[in-house]
């Protein structure tokens, strides 16, 4: 394991509050020192409150419980000191990380748009312009070659504000009004806005708190949003009227249950205005007609949590389709008049098989088209309403593919997308009927990038319990595979998400250095069927991390890599994963990076005011219930932190992140630095301006993604300035 020496020196007399906030005047010394001072950078040392956390008779006591105050100014304090201490420990590679940075975005097209898609009458696209940070949302009238219209231009809206966010854009059925939500500061709590496409101008109508989509009625006035409650829940349902008092507003639907969210959209046909309520394990719908926006809606299947039905729906003609897990734990399709929704009259189209998830179906006038997940990869099967039936046919063993926008329900061209870790991302329209397919636009990456360059694997690494888990892997073809090679191994591992093998020019930094870049399909996703996600939570949750572990011993073992030169990354739950394989494993991994890591799994879910909470007791258990209390502890990384050696850590947060609250990370690398005993590097950045999903810039995001490579390649004695040793 590499050491990490640091080259400029602080005092602790510079920490201020405990926690290490250094002076403008101190940061200039420290810009001027020079570089090869011998004593070491001193880390932000947060104080010890020690708070006891009772319950079924076991009490745990946390000394960092106090750091859940966003706006007391001591906890602010502590975090621009553990980011000046990032800065300066990672100072030797500021050149590198702006190198990296400039290579990145110097392989993506700066002046570029999508392909465009056919709504309605109007063509629509999203375009991007050089220097500029945010898309630009157009559409022609017709067909591409009509008159272009602005309709929205990101980069003015975002002018004044450190984070910008535009989500759930929807034209009314007229054409002529624009709705979509306006996020400023990254908590994913949006305020509709309203657009007249015609005037330029701004309606009146401006609606707080929602999940930033409206759902039109056909009569172009009347809309449906969603209202999150303290927690972030989505949980109301309201109905509006444009140009009228938004405060009497009527409330359409009360998910009263805190474990289930609500949602609310429109049916690809038009017919319907749908409302939807789920859990991770159960859901129910409603249905409006979307003539008749201003009647009631009517339950379409109620809501049965005790045998975990789970449901969604799509419509076609005088029928819904039901994808379901009524006596199909990988699903199966059904149909239903519209007139009798309830389950006793469903029937069955596609039968439930072992071997194959349906993960989803997308109906049109003459066919309809099922995500099929066949051992790991999703294939998409044409079913016409003449009684054809195939697959469509892709190059490679392992890849992505997937139905894109397609929002015409009378189209025989599915707009369908495709990537490898080879082949960039590739946007297709292919012909039901005559099975061609054309390839409309693929990722463009500047430079000299050669896919032929570059080579990927499948393979199967066998887990403790005789489990087989696969593992996709790319690489250079002129890197040699072996002891020294270093490699890093992703996964995410939970809430049934596939991690897929697709394609990333930013990974072309690591790979044209020398590493090795593999995604580990773990338990608590659903590669391989519904089972690979049951078996992967709850009271199965260490699969997961065992499965993590036994990949990375699988690759050192064929000689892909050695436990000097691995290393590890996952974010949110994957990085619940991160923190849980270095206490058990830390021996494996020469550097770790968490990135928002959902780590403090106890006390996180026994405060039912933080936002997923409630809703997620059916992935992780409920601690309120003893036996699940006992096994979360058996591995929550916050609490099995010990006194011993871990490998390198960086680890990532924002200060108004909804998913994963900021002083979860912030008190498990303040209790790391307490507890561990080795000198290898654990820095922590917090931005300080955005939430779970980063800077909301076009480019900006990269800037973090250049740090990241930069702590791995420096790591690995692959940095412009190599590590002292």
């Amino acid at each position: 394991m590499r050491k990490l020496f640091f080259l400029v020196t602080l005092s602790l007399s510079m920490l201020l509050l405990g926690c290490g906030e250094i002076t403008n005047m101190q940061n200039e010394e420290m810009k001027e020192s020079a570089m090869f001072e011998k004593m070491t950078v001193k880390a932000p040392i947060a104080k010890k409150v020690p708070k006891e956390l009772t319950i079924h008779g076991d009490t745990r006591i946390d000394n960092y419980y106090w750091m859940n105050q966003r706006e007391d100014p001591e906890v602010i304090a502590h975090l621009n000191a553990e980011n000046t201490y990032k800065d300066t420990i990672l100072s030797h590679t500021e050149k590198f990380q702006e190198k990296l940075f400039e290579e990145i975005k110097g392989r993506i097209k700066q002046t570029d748009m999508s392909v465009p898609y056919t709504q309605n009458g109007y063509s629509y696209r999203t375009k991007f312009e050089e220097g500029k940070e945010y898309p630009i949302y157009a559409r022609n009238k017709g067909d591409k070659n009509g008159k272009e219209e602005i309709m929205l231009d990101v980069n003015e809206l975002a002018k004044g504000f450190d984070y910008y966010n535009v989500a759930g854009r929807s034209v009314s059925p007229n054409n002529k009004i624009l709705a979509y939500g306006e996020d400023t500061l990254s908590r994913r709590i949006y305020t509709l806005r309203f657009k007249n496409l015609e005037t330029g101008e701004m309606l009146s109508d401006v609606i707080p708190n929602n999940t930033g989509s409206a759902v039109w009625g056909n009569d172009n006035k009347t809309i449906f949003y969603t209202v999150k409650d303290d927690a972030l829940r989505a949980y109301k349902i309201f109905r509006h009227t444009l140009g009228t008092d938004t405060s009497k507003d009527e409330l359409m639907f009360h998910e009263k249950d805190d474990t289930y969210s609500a949602y609310c959209w429109k049916s690809k046909s038009k017919k319907y205005i749908m409302i939807g309520s789920f859990q991770t394990l159960a859901s129910e719908f409603r249905t409006l007609d979307a003539d008749h926006p201003t009647g009631d809606f009517k339950v379409f299947q109620p809501r049965d949590y005790e045998n975990k039905l789970e449901y969604s729906v799509s419509h076609y003609g005088d029928k819904f389709y039901i994808r379901t897990n009524l006596d199909a734990k990988n699903f199966r399709l059904m149909e239903t008049p519209v007139n009798a929704t309830g389950k006793e009259n469903w029937k069955e189209v596609i039968a439930h098989r072992d071997d194959v998830l349906l993960e989803g179906v997308e109906i049109f006038k003459d066919y309809k088209v099922l995500s099929e997940r066949i051992q790991g990869i999703t294939k998409l099967r044409v079913i016409k309403n003449s009684g054809e039936d195939y697959y469509i046919d892709f190059p490679d063993d392992a890849y992505l593919a997937y139905t894109s926008i397609n929002p015409e329900f009378d189209n025989e061209l599915l707009r369908i997308g495709y990537t490898s870790l080879t082949t960039p991302n590739s946007t297709y329209d292919f012909n039901v009927n005559s099975k061609e397919m054309e390839l409309l636009k693929q990722q463009e990456v500047l430079g000299k990038f050669d896919a032929n360059e570059y080579a990927s694997e499948r393979i199967m690494a066998k887990a403790r319990d005789g489990a087989e888990v696969p593992v996709s892997i790319v690489y250079r073809k002129d890197t040699k595979l072996g002891a020294s090679t270093p490699l890093l191994l992703y996964a995410y591992g939970s809430y049934g998400s596939s991690m897929d093998p697709y394609f990333s020019s930013t990974r072309l930094s690591l790979l044209d250095r020398g590493f090795v870049f593999a995604i580990a399909h773990i338990r608590g996703g659903e590669e391989m069927g519904r089972h690979w996600y049951e078996d992967g939570k709850l009271l199965k949750k260490k699969n997961t991390f065992y499965d993590f572990i036994d990949c990375a011993e699988h690759l050192i073992a064929n000689n892909y890599t050695s436990s000097d030169n691995m290393y590890a990354m996952g974010g949110s739950a994957g990085g619940l994963l991160m923190g849980a394989v270095i206490n058990m494993r830390p021996d494996l991994w020469n550097g770790v990076i968490a990135a928002v890591p959902f780590v403090d799994v106890i006390t996180t879910m026994l405060d039912e005011t933080i936002p997923l909470t409630t809703g997620e007791f059916d992935e992780w258990g409920n601690p309120k219930n003893e036996e699940y209390y006992k096994y979360m502890k058996a591995y929550s990384p916050y609490d099995n932190i010990e006194a011993k050696d871990y490998p390198a850590l960086m680890v990532t947060t924002g200060l108004h992140d909804s998913q994963v609250q900021y002083w979860e990370p912030a008190k498990w690398v303040a209790k790391l630095r307490e507890m561990k005993t080795d000198n290898n590097p654990l820095v922590m950045h917090c931005n300080m301006s955005t939430g779970h999903g980063g800077a909301s810039g076009r480019f900006e995001r990269f800037k973090e993604t250049a740090m990241e490579y930069a702590f791995f390649l420096d790591l690995a004695g692959k940095g412009d300035e190599p590590m002292l040793q």
